[in-house]
């Protein structure tokens, strides 16, 4: 009679007594453990029972090696350090603006202690989490005051509840824009409480427009900023100074919402059409709104600076401490406000600013050392550099293209979407473009510092 294999499989405590399972128990609870040991041995009499054969793979070694690699994948953080080789430098699914270093620090800092969030150190007594940042916002736009929240979607909906709600806000037919996860402007608007008042067609609204919606309900003219979007061709804008001055004319409040919330000129880095903030509380504007973690290269943040009548309105209304920040964040925002202080340091500091500024020429010498070492690796059939295009992403400047240099990549023996997938769940993760059968990875978006964990995401996704 031959002998019965699922007498071979050794027992939970076989497999519990192994090194390798006793050096789990620091890591995982004792019953997560035997439950694996146990999915395990039933995966394998399964196996024995459709007529397979173990080939010695019954030791309690074996069934060890199993649980570990089973509780490690199923107990893997869900937020991840990712290598991003996208060329996207506001890569929303990746988290946007990666902060500068010594925003990190602060909120790490912030989060591993106490501090001062909400005490005046100089007198004791309690003051506003706000003052963190008022100041630095202030200095860098003009702005009277200023407070934030947390997005600028929040900033939009504060600022309207507080100031408009239940009266007309005046806006632009072509500004009624869509945000990331389907959000709309009409219906932010709504939320607040204030009444949309639509002028204007999709690619021309006149100042004229504008004033003929104006009557007793008016609170507001708005004008937000299409980052996401151009509509080219025929089309007229209202330029702000007019409508500022059409504001002071009716004594309404005139509310700008420049979306990304850039702090320095664009035109820099070869990008048209960007609006500053400063330059928007210089038209004379009541409230400019924007983000802290798109160009700005912040936190996720929405930052609303204008006039101090309208900013401490907003901050006594009841939702501002739904919106409010942590403490984490506002000191990541301060530090990157102060930052800005000095611009030649936010230009070298601030990442968004360092990856739109890097010179093509030092990508280009970046990605052909890093296709040379690419070559060399077994499983690699070709890795060359060459010249290609990229965007800022994140809803920024959507179609002003950004020059850049890549290493194309054809692997032997597995697909390219096989072998994409295999970079996303290494470690660290890498994220790449796929294009014609071969795998892209963009210099512009990849720190020097990342170049190794690159070659070592590819490596062991080739031998995998």
């Amino acid at each position: 009679m031959s002998d019965n294999p699922f007498r071979s499989l050794p027992s939970v405590n076989d497999v519990l007594d192994t090194p390798a399972v006793r050096n789990l128990q620091g890591r995982h609870d004792h019953d997560l453990i035997v439950a694996a040991i146990r999915q395990e041995l039933t995966d394998v009499r399964a196996r024995l029972g459709k007529g397979e054969t173990l080939n010695g793979e019954a030791t309690p070694d074996y069934f060890a090696l199993l649980v570990e690699q089973r509780l490690a994948r199923e107990y893997r953080p869900k937020l991840l350090p990712v290598i991003n080789a996208t060329g996207i430098v506001l890569h929303t699914n990746l988290g946007r603006a990666p902060v500068a270093d010594e925003a990190a620090r602060a909120a790490y800092d912030a989060a591993r202690g106490y501090l001062n969030l909400e005490l005046d150190l100089e007198t004791g007594k309690r003051s506003s989490r706000q003052d963190a940042i008022r100041e630095w916002v202030c200095r860098l736009t003009g702005a009277e005051s200023a407070t934030a929240v947390n997005n600028n979607a929040a900033a939009t909906v504060i600022a309207l509840r507080a100031l408009c709600q239940g009266k007309e806000v005046v806006i632009s037919r072509g500004q009624l824009i869509e945000i990331g996860g389907s959000f709309r402007i009409p219906e932010i608007m709504a939320v607040s409480g204030a009444i949309l008042r639509e002028v204007g067609t999709t690619n021309i609204t006149r100042l004229a427009d504008f004033e003929k919606a104006i009557g007793p309900n008016t609170a507001a003219l708005m004008q937000i900023h299409t980052s996401n979007y151009r509509v080219s061709g025929f089309t007229k804008t209202v330029p702000l100074a007019e409508l500022v001055t059409l504001g002071k004319k009716h004594q309404l409040k005139v509310i700008d919402d420049i979306g990304s919330g850039a702090m320095v000129d664009f035109a820099r880095f070869g990008f048209e059409g960007e609006p500053v903030a400063r330059e928007s509380i210089a038209s004379g504007v009541d409230l400019v709104l924007f983000s802290g973690d798109k160009l700005l290269g912040g936190p996720q943040a929405g930052i609303l600076a204008g006039k101090k009548e309208w900013i401490q309105k907003i901050e006594k209304d009841p939702l501002m401490r739904a919106f409010r920040l942590d403490k984490m964040t506002l000191a990541a925002l301060e530090t990157t406000l102060r930052i800005y202080l000095n611009e030649a340091h936010a230009l070298e500091k601030v990442p968004v600013l360092r990856m739109l500024g890097t010179p093509l020429a030092e990508l280009k010498d970046r990605a052909e050392k890093l296709a040379h070492e690419l070559s060399a690796l077994p499983g690699i059939f070709s890795a060359r550099a060459c010249g290609d295009v990229a965007f800022v992403g994140g809803g920024s400047l959507p179609d002003q293209k950004l020059a850049t240099w890549v290493v194309e990549v054809q692997v032997q023996s597995v697909s390219d979407e096989e072998f994409a997938q295999r970079l996303r769940t290494g470690a660290p993760a890498l994220i790449g473009r796929l294009r014609n059968g071969r795998i892209l990875f963009d210099l512009r978006t990849v720190f020097p510092e990342q170049t190794s964990g690159l070659i070592t995401a590819v490596r062991d996704a080739l031998g995998r």
